[in-house]
């Protein structure tokens, strides 16, 4: 990349976005869900967890405590057993029965369709409530930042910040609403799969051209 060139440019922007649209043009969500319901509450359980791991859990958990109603009327010490090993289960328990009773309570049984309504739910903070918007109901309010996408927008310096809220404010600057969606699974699909926190495979990076970053394995330029 030319150094007079910002690396917000709209062109270059635009050539990331072109490039991840063709590499991953199917990529999705990897948790297994079949409602709102069941992403709000597979998400929750993701924090600090593998989607494998959590994927491994939700059948049994779903099949016991089918809905909001069911889970906010189960046993912390049931719920803990059913969750433990995505790790946190204590908190992660009683987030979800907590979710269960808002969702019943204030909500009709039904997962909410706004961030600001979303956010009241126990467990649910803004990268799980963008996932659940996203994802099922396809609004775009804004950015998943999960530790994939905040790693690979600095390293293709798309931004200097280092929490997600401010990381997620500085790509919706720059990046158009219509591709939000999408550019969050296809930045996670590219950090499983290519741009490693540790050995980032650069080699095999199709975004390698337009790529600076100070931990690269490999460089074209």
């Amino acid at each position: 990349m030319p150094k007079n060139i910002s690396p917000t440019n709209p062109q270059r922007v635009a050539t990331i976005l072109d490039t991840l649209q063709q590499t991953y043009p199917n990529a999705v969500c990897a948790l297994h869900h079949k409602s709102a319901w069941q992403l709000t509450v597979a998400t929750i359980l993701s924090a600090q967890c593998t989607d494998v791991r959590v994927n491994l859990v939700t059948p049994a958990l779903f099949k016991t405590f089918p809905t909001p109603k069911a889970m906010s009327a189960a046993s912390l010490p049931e719920l803990e057993e059913l969750i433990r090993t995505t790790g946190f289960f204590r908190n992660k328990a009683k987030s979800i029965q907590g979710a269960g009773r808002i969702i019943t309570e204030e909500f009709h049984g039904k997962v909410p369709q706004t961030m600001p309504e979303l956010l009241r739910i126990p467990g649910v903070a803004r990268k799980t409530a963008n996932v659940v918007l996203g994802t099922w109901f396809k609004i775009a309010d804004g950015i998943v930042v999960d530790t994939h996408v905040l790693r690979i927008a600095r390293r293709l310096a798309l931004t200097k910040e280092t929490t997600p809220e401010k990381v997620e404010r500085d790509l919706m600057r720059i990046i158009p609403q219509s591709k939000w969606i999408d550019l969050s699974h296809q930045l996670i699909s590219h950090g499983r799969q290519v741009c490693i926190a540790r050995k980032p495979r650069c080699a095999d990076c199709p975004l390698e051209p337009l790529c600076s970053a100070p931990d690269k394995t490999y460089s074209s330029h």
